[in-house]
């Protein structure tokens, strides 16, 4: 295992170790809310300082993007790229968490001068870790990851997320698109973890996933999963910019191309439109 993914699987377990505990007594939780349907809680707090100890313990210089503390940039090189840069979720899935449903993941993504390279995600509550090194394959628990055979969309079994949005235009054309793709597969399944959708795409259990207004620590690690694992990721165009614009599909190399084609309707509102706010708590 390279030495940085070593670091990071030990930042992640060391988060885990510590969503676990909180998860036992889970109404002594303290929780604050950011936004419609955006939790925060001191144990995504708490699991966060513990990751980014760990991580600028062994790497003083690299630089930091958490969803909780912000950003602590590093070294750039001679194009204005951040040399190392951590992108973390300490819980991707707050409200599931706080609700004890156990869909949750921790997520830890190095970005070397603008590309992954390392990939960490971590649902503590069924002990699964998965990692990633660019060229190098995906794992989970050590065993090497495939993405699905399936090569039908009938047959596809989907993931995931909606953005929450306040003037309900956006929101009626994902309503709209996800009544038509229940009809022409297997199901739509919104479980409230991008980051573990992505991941199961990764593993086979999903055959495809695509989401709405994310962020760069709901996706980086994951990312890196599902394409490790032989997958097809992109935007709403089928271009590689699902990073930037924070809308994305990922799925087996077959049922991507099907899947970009029936979420055309989704192109315009994402290019005409601000990107709508963070989907997942």
């Amino acid at each position: 295992m390279h030495p940085m993914l070593n670091t990071a699987v030990k930042a992640a377990r060391r988060a885990g170790a510590i969503i676990n505990r909180a998860s036992l007594d889970i109404d002594l939780v303290k929780v604050s809310q950011k936004g419609p349907g955006d939790f925060v809680t001191e144990v995504d707090k708490a699991a966060e300082a513990a990751i980014v100890e760990i991580l600028k313990t062994a790497y003083p210089e690299h630089g930091i993007l958490a969803e909780e503390s912000g950003s602590a940039p590093g070294p750039t090189d001679e194009l204005g790229q951040q040399e190392n840069l951590w992108i973390i979720d300490p819980i991707d899935g707050t409200t599931n968490f706080i609700h004890g449903l156990p869909i949750y993941a921790v997520s830890i993504a190095l970005m070397q001068r603008g590309q992954i390279t390392q990939a960490v995600v971590f649902d503590p509550s069924r002990n699964e870790l998965f990692t990633a090194t660019r060229g190098s394959g995906a794992f989970l628990n050590d065993r090497r990851l495939r993405v699905s055979r399936r090569t039908r969309i009938d047959h596809a079994l989907v993931g995931t997320s909606f953005a929450h949005d306040s003037t309900g235009k956006y929101m009626a054309q994902l309503s709209k698109t996800f009544g038509v793709l229940s009809a022409s597969t297997s199901g739509v399944r919104r479980l409230g973890s991008s980051v573990l959708d992505l991941a199961n795409v990764a593993a086979g259990r999903l055959d495809a996933y695509y989401g709405t207004g994310l962020k760069q620590w709901d996706l980086a690690a994951a990312g890196l999963l599902v394409l490790e694992a032989g997958g097809l990721i992109g935007d709403f165009n089928g271009e590689q910019r699902w990073l930037q614009t924070g809308n994305v599909i990922a799925a087996t190399p077959k049922i991507f191309p099907k899947l970009l084609m029936m979420l055309d309707p989704l192109r315009q509102p994402q290019q005409a439109a601000p990107q709508p706010p963070q989907s997942q708590p």
